[in-house]
């Protein structure tokens, strides 16, 4: 890769809006059903003072919308745990010191530590940047050692309130995220289709459908191992998907498209017999399970640079902040560690985004501030509706969800008591430029070399499992547990290397990247995936022949 392509910083399309989520209704209502009980009645008890904490517990409805529901229940709880934890610490520091500068780097230790538990979990948005915002505004919230106890209880008090509220729409549609995600995937399909395997782009769109129907076979494993009527029909549309993918030419994409359809609504699951003569059940979930996981020591290696990088920046846009003589400096703090992305270009777009949401959040924050002062209701009234208006918007683009983030951050701090508008708008902003800055000069000047390790390691995965796959269709009669369990870990292996390439090829100071051979490992590996899937009989075999006894072959140009 060339120094010019390493240290290019893009601007354009940064702020283009994008289509709005599936699902965008369901985190904005379901912080919305979160925050309001514990506000009013904080509010009618004439306490808002204590809003800062059980809004801590309430944030958790945020995180877990796309996971199926056994998995959610034990995601919200870790992250209530996580939440209240992280509070916990920052109370019981701020109680034991006012050393404004102590805190700073307490405030971005808990940063690296949160960015890297989310990363490593794969937690999903909003990932670290609400655990990082709750933990370190509390850092500098005025308290003794006494109030600590009733400060966390309240705040775990919330917890349990949103988790209530997280898996409430589980009554009602108890399958939805493993739906939502099998429709995903068909309509990724139905796009690879569209291109018949050969028009422009085609390569980039096989391998975003491959990723989408691996992550909707994830989902159905995360709803747990109990096979029932509705999941054995959802196994039976993503075979469909997967034929699509091994038979883009032959494939309907119209009628993945109306399966798709079929599925986000809440009438039945469209039905469709499996293509597979030979087997009475899928064997997908099943050979899942027995695929090898990554232990946690291997998730958190190769997350130890994006770590410093957030330690090293929040603490430093801390510390600009307070020589600045801010007197917030937890916003330049939460601004830093908000940009940190996979690699150093999207950190960049990230900071772009952050510094336009924020300033235009100020101004509408100006505009709301004389109303909210009028009375309490109004102040608790505008939260609640930046709340909504963050969640439904933020999925468009970050910078967009940032315009109603700040007023609400601002508001946040006026349950208190209430201050001095334009003060706060000038803190907001400096704090804002001074962590956009300085946070993206760390993850510039903090070097992740271990970038190019980790491709090397997930391009060999990837080789392997064709190796693997190929070996076995080379057989007379493969086994098909073992067939199955070597597609599925063919698939597993090629999502990995493409998300690893695109995270690669955006980190600077690092070597020239193997771009070949990961579009020779791509190719190669699709190749043999659509092999299996016509060996285990979900196509009928055709003129490919050739593909069966030599998977690996390919004729496309090499195109880095």
């Amino acid at each position: 890769m060339s120094s010019a392509t390493r240290h290019r910083l893009p601007l354009a399309g940064v702020l283009r809006l994008g289509r709005p989520s599936d699902i965008w209704f369901k985190p904005a209502l379901s912080v919305v059903a979160a925050v309001a009980p514990p506000n009013l009645i904080l509010l009618a008890l004439g306490r808002l003072d204590l809003a800062m904490y059980t809004m801590a517990g309430s944030l958790c409805a945020l995180y877990g919308h796309n996971r199926p529901y056994a998995a959610r229940a034990r995601v919200l709880a870790w992250v209530v745990l996580g939440m209240v934890g992280g509070l916990a610490v920052s109370l019981l520091a701020a109680s034991l010191t006012g050393n404004a500068v102590v805190l700073v780097t307490v405030g971005a230790v808990m940063a690296a530590a949160q960015k890297t538990a989310c990363d490593a979990t794969r937690l999903g948005p909003p990932a670290h940047v609400v655990l990082t915002f709750i933990s370190s505004a509390s850092l500098f919230a005025p308290q003794t050692l006494g109030q600590v106890p009733g400060h966390v209880g309240l705040a775990l008090a919330a917890g349990a309130w949103a988790w209530l509220v997280g898996m409430a729409p589980g009554l009602l549609r108890p399958h939805g995220p493993e739906r939502r995600a099998t429709a995903r995937a068909l309509s990724a399909a139905a796009a690879y289709a569209d291109t018949r395997g050969t028009a422009d782009g085609h390569a980039r769109t096989r391998a975003a459908s491959a990723a989408a129907i691996h992550a909707a076979w994830q989902s159905l494993l995360a709803a747990g191992t109990r096979p029932d009527r509705t999941r054995r029909a959802l196994e039976r549309l993503l075979v469909r998907a997967e034929v699509a993918l091994a038979a883009p030419s032959d494939t309907d994409p119209a009628r993945l498209r109306a399966w798709a359809r079929g599925l986000r609504g809440t009438g039945r699951i469209p039905r469709v017999e499996s293509p597979r003569e030979s087997a009475d059940e899928l064997l997908g979930i099943d050979t899942e399970l027995a695929l090898s996981r990554r232990t946690l020591r291997h998730r958190l290696a190769p997350l130890a640079p994006i770590a410093a990088r957030t330690a090293i920046g929040c603490a430093l846009a801390g510390y600009a902040s307070l020589a600045l003589g801010v007197g917030r400096p937890y916003w330049a703090l939460v601004t830093a560690a908000s940009l940190y992305q996979a690699n150093v270009t999207l950190t960049w777009s990230r900071g772009v985004q952050r510094v336009v949401g924020n300033v235009l959040g100020v101004l509408v924050f100006a505009v709301v501030a004389p109303l909210a002062h009028l009375h309490p209701v109004a102040l608790v009234l505008s939260c609640l509706a930046f709340n909504f208006g963050a969640e439904a918007l933020i999925a468009r683009n970050y910078w967009l969800g940032s315009v109603c983030v700040t007023p609400m951050a601002l508001l946040i701090t006026e349950f208190a008591r209430a201050q001095n508008p334009a003060e706060l708008i000038t803190e907001r902003v400096v704090d804002t430029l001074v962590g956009a800055l300085v946070g993206f000069v760390a993850a510039v000047a903090v070097t992740n070399r271990r970038v190019g390790d980790r491709l090397e390691h997930a391009l060999t995965a990837a080789e392997r499992a064709r190796e693997n796959a190929a070996r076995l269709l080379a057989e007379p009669h493969p086994a098909p547990r073992a067939l199955e369990a070597a597609r599925r870990g063919l698939a597993a292996a090629l999502a990995d290397l493409r998300a690893t390439a695109d995270a690669a090829s955006g980190e600077w100071w690092q070597r020239a990247l193997p771009e070949e051979r990961v579009v020779l490992a791509e190719q190669s590996g699709h190749r043999t995936l659509a092999a299996t899937v016509r060996r285990q009989g979900f196509v009928p075999h055709d003129q490919q022949q050739d593909q069966v006894q030599d998977p690996g072959r390919t004729t496309e140009d090499i195109r880095p």
